[in-house]
C-alpha cells in the first residue's frame, strides 16, 4: 500500500502518544454534549428556562457543529492540524467552564464555545488519521468512531451518578468532565513536543484551497450520506424516549433503552473500517447497515414496546456502523491530508447543518399527524437516497478539485 503525499508513518517519533491522545481527544469529541442531556430537568429548573430554552442547549452544538466547520480549513493551513489541536482541546477545557460559570448566558455562551471547538476538531481528526497514521487507517477509523460512541455513552451513564455522588448539584456533575479534557490536552501536547524534540516537525500544508471539490460528484456523495445519517440519528436521539414513553413504558426505561443503544453501537463502529476495506466487501457494509436501519424503523413504527430491546439493537448498530462507514469515506476518499481536510470540512459542514433540521423536523411531523409512524416512515424513506449516496461513496476512487475553467465539464472522479 502507497503512503499518500505528505502523510507519515506510525513510527515517527512520538506516534504511539499520539495515538493516544488522538483516541481521548476523539472522546472529548462527544463528552460534553452528552452530559447536559441526563441533567436537562435539573438545568431547566435552576435557572428557570422555558422548555423552548432548555432545547436550545441540545440545538446549538449540532448548529456550531456545521457552521464552524467551514472555518477550518483555512485556520489548518495557517497552524497545521496537530498545533491547532492544541488550541481546540484548550477551548473545549475553557467552554466546559464557562458553561457551569453563573447564570444564563454563560451557560449559553460555554456551549456555543464547546460546539465551535468540537466543530474544528470534527473536521481536523480525519485530516490527521491521512496525515498520520495513513497505513493503519482503517484501525484508527473504527477507534474515532468508536471513542464517539464511547464519550456519548459514557457522559449519558455517569454525569447523574457523578452529581449524586458529589451532592454538589449539575453543575459540578457537567463541569467535572473537563479533567478528560485536560488529560487530552497533556497528551496531545506531549506528543508534539517529542516530535519536536527529536527533529520531526509537522508536515507543512500546502496553501492552495481547494474548493473545487464542491463541484465534485464523490465528494456530494460523501456530504450526503454524512448528512442524511446524522439526520437520523439526531432524530431518534431526540425523540425515540417520548415516542417510548407515550406507549406507557417508564421515563427511566426508555432512557435506559436510549443509552443501551449505544453498546452495539461501539461494536459496530470499530468492526465497520475493518470490514469495509475488503474490496470484494465494498457494498455488503452498506447493505448491513440499511437494513438494522429498516428493521429499526418499523419496528418503532409498529410495535415499539414488542421487542425494545431488538429495535434499540438494530437501531445502535446501524447508527454505529453508518458514523463509522461517513468518516472512512471521508478519509479513504481523499488523495492526501489536504483533500482529506477540505472534504471533512465539506461533508461535516454541510451534514450536521442538515442534521440540525432533523429533530425539529421530526418533531413537527408527529405535531401535525398526532402519530409516531409517519416520521418513522419518513426516515425510512430517507434509506433510499442514503443508498444511492453510500453505494457512490463506496467506489474505490478519489475526490479531485474541479478548477473553475472546466465547469460544467464532465467532473466525474479520478481512480
Amino acid at each position: 500500500m502507497t503512503t499518500p503525499r505528505g502523510a507519515r508513518t506510525a513510527g515517527a517519533p512520538g506516534s504511539r502518544l499520539l495515538g493516544v491522545a488522538f483516541v481521548l481527544v476523539a472522546v472529548n469529541l462527544r463528552l460534553p454534549i452528552a452530559a447536559v442531556s441526563p441533567v436537562l430537568v435539573q438545568i431547566q429548573a435552576a435557572l428557570h428556562l422555558s422548555a423552548a430554552e432548555a432545547g436550545l442547549l441540545t440545538a446549538i452544538p449540532v448548529v456550531c457543529f456545521g457552521a464552524f466547520a467551514f472555518v477550518t480549513p483555512r485556520l489548518r493551513r495557517r497552524a497545521g492540524a496537530e498545533y491547532l489541536m492544541v488550541l481546540v482541546v484548550a477551548l473545549l477545557c475553557a467552554g466546559t467552564l464557562w458553561r457551569v460559570a453563573p447564570g444564563v448566558g454563560s451557560l449559553y455562551a460555554g456551549t456555543a464555545l464547546i460546539g465551535a471547538a468540537i466543530a474544528v476538531g470534527n473536521v481536523l481528526l480525519p485530516a490527521v488519521i491521512k496525515a498520520d497514521f495513513a497505513e493503519q487507517a482503517a484501525v484508527l477509523t473504527g477507534l474515532y468512531s468508536m471513542a464517539l460512541s464511547a464519550g456519548s455513552a459514557v457522559s449519558a451513564g455517569l454525569t447523574v451518578p457523578i452529581e449524586r455522588a458529589t451532592g454538589r448539584g449539575w453543575r459540578v456533575a457537567v463541569g467535572s468532565w473537563v479533567v478528560f479534557a485536560l488529560v487530552a490536552l497533556a497528551l496531545w501536547g506531549g506528543a508534539l513536543v517529542l516530535r519536536r524534540t527529536r527533529g520531526h516537525a509537522p508536515a507543512p500544508v500546502r496553501p492552495e484551497h481547494l474548493g473545487g471539490l464542491w463541484r465534485d460528484r464523490l465528494a456530494w456523495a460523501v456530504t450526503a450520506f454524512m448528512g442524511l445519517q446524522s439526520f437520523g440519528f439526531y432524530s431518534t436521539l431526540a425523540w425515540v424516549p417520548t415516542l417510548l414513553e407515550q406507549h406507557h413504558m417508564s421515563a427511566a426505561r426508555a432512557g435506559w433503552l436510549l443509552s443501551f443503544s449505544s453498546l452495539p453501537a461501539l461494536a459496530s463502529s470499530f468492526a465497520m473500517p475493518l470490514v469495509a476495506r475488503r474490496p470484494r466487501a465494498r457494498l455488503l457494509p452498506l447493505a448491513g447497515v440499511l437494513c438494522c436501519y429498516a428493521g429499526a424503523y418499523l419496528g418503532l413504527a409498529f410495535d415499539p414496546v414488542g421487542a425494545p430491546y431488538f429495535w434499540m439493537t438494530l437501531l445502535g448498530v446501524a447508527q454505529g456502523a453508518a458514523l463509522s462507514l461517513a468518516l472512512g469515506y471521508i478519509i479513504h476518499r481523499a488523495p492526501d491530508p489536504e483533500h482529506a481536510g477540505e472534504l471533512s470540512m465539506m461533508a461535516q459542514g454541510v451534514g450536521y447543518l442538515v442534521a440540525s433540521m432533523g429533530p425539529v423536523l421530526f418533531g413537527l411531523a408527529h405535531e401535525w399527524t398526532r402519530s409516531w409512524r409517519v416520521p418513522l416512515l419518513f426516515l425510512l424513506v430517507l434509506l433510499v437516497p442514503l443508498a444511492l449516496a453510500g453505494a457512490l461513496a463506496s467506489s474505490e476512487r478519489h475526490v479531485r478539485r474541479v478548477p473553475p475553467a472546466v465547469r460544467g465539464a464532465d467532473s466525474r472522479l479520478v481512480p
